[in-house]
């Protein structure tokens, strides 16, 4: 089933299925897998690009030489902005930590006081993926992939429903007044069968 909230489509999966990223299981793999780098809003290259020099520094020397060389982003076959990536694997944006999981160097230049840009907004917002509706409007739609089978599991993440997990990108994309609406039907769905 779809909802609709304010021109937004949501699908009913967003509303009831469990989810809370637990980076302990997958080490943030969707930093590196996949055929492209992370989707980018137009609005988000100048942010980003206003930025560089500040976030370059807790990037790995070899993403900064890639930067520098073929600039942050690449255009995707059907035209979408796309972060580059190391190799056709690893965002450009995207370091290890000294355990092994994959952390995103903007979200760390974030939490340093660095920039204002939290991260890609598509990344905050994954597993969800958002499409532009022909007549206008937004679609929000569940993007299952096998690598985030752990953020599924309830025992893993004590029953957190998707959208709960991710309120704070919700909000960001949408504001909390439509956030609300979100919480409203969601509390109001009716028992699986």
């Amino acid at each position: 089933m779809i909802y609709e909230i304010d021109g937004v489509l949501v699908s009913e999966e967003i509303l009831r299925e469990p989810f809370a990223c637990s980076i302990l299981h997958c080490k943030g793999a969707c930093c590196e897998e996949g055929d492209l780098g992370a989707p980018l809003d137009e609005s988000e290259l100048p942010l980003i690009q206003q930025d560089l020099d500040r976030i370059k520094p807790y990037l790995p020397t070899e993403s900064v030489e890639t930067i520098d060389r073929l600039g942050f982003y690449e255009r995707a076959p059907d035209g979408e902005a796309v972060t580059q990536t190391l190799n056709g694997r690893a965002c450009v944006f995207a370091k290890r930590d000294p355990n092994g999981h994959w952390q995103c160097g903007i979200e760390q230049a974030w939490k340093a006081g660095k920039t204002n840009f939290r991260k890609p907004l598509s990344c905050h917002l994954y597993p969800i993926r958002v499409s532009s509706l022909r007549g206008g409007g937004e679609a929000l739609n569940y993007d299952r992939w096998d690598i985030c089978q752990p953020a599924c599991n309830t025992r893993n993440n004590g029953g957190i429903r998707m959208y709960e997990f991710l309120q704070v990108a919700l909000e960001r994309k949408y504001g909390s007044a439509w956030f609300n609406q979100l919480k409203e039907v969601a509390s109001i769905l009716p028992e699986q069968s």
